[in-house]
């Protein structure tokens, strides 16, 4: 099969199986960029030149679905208002676009959406830190739709340790446990993307329902400590979970990882947050490359931790999170939401046949969230909202 043969039978995949993306940071982008004017930036017509994203190239990359992040930083002083603005801007991005997007609650909002020819729009909300130790709070968050939490951000909360944070509560702590259930119980996924290894274990441990990693690649590929160790991927088909692999340079290609800290030590030198991508921020990201020149992966570098992690978890535990406008840095042909395409053109090369390719892009996130609400049904109809508190399970 040649290259655009190839190209050719991924776009055709991709128009019966679109993408179910797990994780996209375009409203931290817009907040960061345009304090959420989006007049300023229509995402009807090209954005190249400021984000990832942008309907037109959504549409070339075959992506059905979409979990909107509705991050925020774990230091600013309040983060539930942060994140209720956050939500806002997803529900205006939907009301702004209808003919594009159509908010998505259920697995069978996600299938009407992709009959209609439409994306469906999801939120997730990335850190325990949005909760505020409340699980009042997570409940009014699920209410507004947000369909999954990821337990940590980069640094411990109160009741979960962060991969990258020095360990705390040696994974959840009894709140942290009585988060997971609530959260099974609400019919919202646990995503244990950011969190430490001792953390996915405890969750696995504590959740009754399937699990993501929204954007999550492979550690024995990439030795960096936001990847899913062996261990971890062994354990989901048991649990019936998903993990969704990512782009991140510094997270697929273990050169980038060396690189990345020098890069963000160079931001954090010139007063920004290392996770800055505003155009101040991109300049000097871009000045240090051109003194520095960056280890590139390509989508044959994300191919090789799907191929790993198929190996270890199954056909059926993978998905795709690209963490598109959440990353300064992007693989050679997989340089924003376009190229999807390129990615899945690599796989049907290496012999992955479409049923497991239709698995991989769309089945596999549709049915994990659909069992996350069937699960829901059972334990709503046993278990009354918890209203433990932090104090009283932890002290």
């Amino acid at each position: 099969m040649t290259a655009l043969s190839s190209l050719e039978a991924a776009r055709e995949l991709l128009a019966a199986f679109p993408v179910v993306d797990g994780h996209n940071d375009l409203p931290w982008a817009l907040r960061e960029q345009v304090r959420y004017d989006l007049d300023a930036r229509d995402l009807a017509v090209s954005q190249a030149a400021h984000l990832h994203t942008d309907l037109p190239r959504l549409r070339e990359g075959g992506v059905g679905a979409q979990f909107w992040s509705v991050y925020v930083r774990a230091d600013l002083p309040d983060p539930v208002p942060a994140t209720l603005e956050q939500i806002d801007c997803v529900r205006q991005l939907i009301d702004r676009y209808p003919a594009d997007l159509r908010a998505a609650l259920t697995a069978a909002d996600m299938e009407a959406a992709r009959a209609e020819g439409r994306i469906a729009s999801l939120m997730g909300a990335e850190g325990g830190h949005s909760i505020a130790n409340s699980l009042g709070t997570l409940r009014g968050l699920y209410a507004l739709g947000v369909r999954y939490l990821t337990l940590t951000h980069n640094d411990n909360v109160d009741w979960a340790d962060s991969a990258t944070d020095e360990p705390r509560a040696g994974g959840l702590t009894a709140f942290g446990r009585e988060v997971v259930r609530e959260m099974n119980r609400l019919g919202m996924l646990v995503d244990l993307s950011h969190v430490a290894a001792t953390t996915m274990r405890d969750a696995l441990d504590a959740s009754s329902a399937p699990v993501v990693f929204s954007h999550s690649s492979a550690r024995a590929v990439c030795d960096h400590p936001r990847n899913i160790p062996d261990d971890v991927l062994e354990r989901l088909p048991a649990n019936g979970g998903v993990a969704m692999v990512t782009f991140v340079p510094k997270f697929v290609l273990q050169a980038a990882v060396e690189w990345t800290a020098a890069a963000s030590e160079n931001l954090r030198a010139h007063g920004f947050h290392d996770l800055a991508t505003t155009p101040e921020a991109m300049k000097v990201h871009q000045a240090f490359q051109e003194a520095h020149p960056r280890p590139v992966p390509t989508a044959a570098t994300v191919a090789d931790h799907l191929d790993h992690m198929r190996a270890v978890a199954g056909i059926d535990h993978l998905g795709i999170g690209g963490d598109y406008d959440g990353t300064a840095f992007t693989p050679d042909g997989l340089n924003d939401v376009s190229g999807y395409p390129n990615l899945i053109a690599e796989l049907l090369d290496r012999g992955w046949s479409k049923a497991d390719l239709a698995k991989l892009t769309w089945q596999n996130a549709v049915r994990v969230l659909g069992a996350a609400e069937d699960v829901s049904r059972e334990l709503r109809a046993t278990r009354a909202p918890s209203h433990a508190t932090i104090e009283s399970l932890d002290g």
